[in-house]
Order: structure tokens, then sequence, then C-alpha cells
């Protein structure tokens, strides 16, 4: 069902994207695991506590007990999520609608290719992507853990999370790619593709703040992702990452179903 020819083009056009979200993952996730000790962590509870709204905004919370706790406050609220997000929204609309609104999917559906096929071809590039760039992170973040505080990080624990970190960029990834077979012209394909994983991460903010906005957390899939309770294996938070994990398998098949179905115009 998937074209090698076509899978192998899309990955070499993602290779720049992933370079340069890998680097940035790089730095700060190095700089982060790194500021690990006591000192530096009393520092960045007196910030916390001097701007808690805003910290709390982006996830970052005080006293956290361990490294892969304080990894999790400083990482997996803000930096871990909106960077493979970036990649999950440029990379999708690259992979269909761009191809759509440029008429350069004439070429494409004019070899003896199903759309199907094309359709889902161009999903594989956007997964493997997402797939990659979060295997290198947790590479970096076992590399960085290891050097600079050998023993200290629950390895089993690390990989809970990310998988739940998967689950939550693989649901956005969908949410794009869905955006991406539906619209024909590039504007409304990121306007929608963009716009609703980055309006769920701004009502996830406020949710985080507390007070009155703690509702908008029923509207976001970010809460989903419960970073603490993937690590205290709690039900709950293991519910929530299957559902999108689901949700994203339902959002991919309706992509393809969507683009195999469209009048295309071209």
């Amino acid at each position: 069902m998937m074209n090698i020819a076509l899978y192998k083009r899309e990955m070499k056009g993602s290779v720049k994207l992933l370079i340069i979200f890998s680097a940035i993952i790089t730095m700060y996730v190095s700089v982060i695991i790194y500021m690990y000790d006591p000192e530096m962590m009393k520092t960045l509870d007196n910030f916390i506590e001097v701007m808690p709204e805003l910290m709390a905004s982006v996830g970052m919370k005080a006293n956290a007990g361990n490294l892969l706790g304080f990894m999790v406050s400083y990482l997996y609220g803000f930096i871990l999520l909106v960077f493979p997000m970036l990649f999950c929204i440029l990379r999708a609309n690259a992979l269909i609608a761009k191809y759509v609104d440029t008429g350069a999917m004439a070429l494409l559906v004019a070899a003896p290719v199903k759309r199907r096929t094309i359709a889902f071809t161009q999903m594989k590039v956007l997964v493997s992507g997402i797939f990659l760039l979060l295997i290198y992170s947790t590479i970096v973040e076992l590399i960085c853990a290891k050097s600079g505080f050998p023993g200290e990080l629950d390895i089993t624990e690390l990989f809970m999370l990310n998988g739940g970190l998967l689950c939550l960029h693989l649901f956005i990834g969908s949410i794009c790619f869905f955006a991406s077979c539906l619209f024909s012209d590039t504007k409304y394909s990121i306007a929608f593709g963009a716009g609703i994983p980055a309006f769920m991460y701004v009502l996830q903010m406020l949710a985080n703040v507390g007070g009155d906005a703690e509702n908008a957390k029923y509207f976001t899939c970010f809460t989903l992702f419960d970073a603490e309770g993937i690590i205290a294996r709690e039900n709950s938070a293991i519910a929530g990452a299957l559902v999108l994990f689901i949700g994203a398998v339902i959002l991919y098949a309706l992509g393809i179903f969507v683009f195999e179905k469209k009048d295309l115009q071209i």
C-alpha cells in the first residue's frame, strides 16, 4: 500500500526540518538536565515563586523530587510539546495541501499509483518523522542524564513517559494531516492544521494557571497527556494516552479517505 520511491523522496524532504528541530531539542534538553543540582533548583524555584502563574502556564512546578520529576517540570510542559508540534504542522501541510495548491499533485496522481497509496505514503512520512524526533529526544535525555547524573534516571519511567508523549504528537500530527487532506489551499490547511493544536495549547496554558480558567482543560487534547500520572502508572493517565493513540488512528484514516474521495480540480 506504500509507495517506496515516494516515501524515500519525502523522507529526504523531512531531513532539514528534523535536523533543525533536533538541534533545538538537543540544546534545551542538555541545558535543562545539566541544571539539575540543588543550587540551580533553588534558583528556578525562586523564579516560580516570583512568577507562579507564568511558570504554571507552561507546566513548570517547584520542588521536583528527582531527576525525572525535574525533567517533567521543565521539559514536558513546553519544550517537548511545542517543537515537535511545530514539526507536525510544517511537515503535514507540505505533504498533501502544498502539492495540491501548487498543482504538483497532478504529477503524483498521473502516475499509476492509487490516491490511497499516495495519502498513506505521505502519512507514513509524517509518522516516521514524529517517531524519529521523539526517539532522538529520548536518546539525548539518556545520554545527558547518564553523563551528568549516573544512576538517577529511571529508564523504564522515561520510556513510559515518552510513549505517552508519542501518542500526543501522533494525535497532533493526525489533526494537521487531516486538515492537509481536507483543504486544497495551504492557507486553510495551515489555519486549521496549525490553529487547532495551537489553540488547544493556549487553553492548556490557561488551565494550568488554575482558578476560573481551569475548566479549559476539558477542551484540549494536552490534558490527556498526564506526564506525572504516567510516571506514577495511574490508570487514568495510561487511558488518556490510549485515547490519544486511538484518536490519531481515526483521524489519519479519515484524512486518507477524504483525500481519496475529494475533487482535486487539477
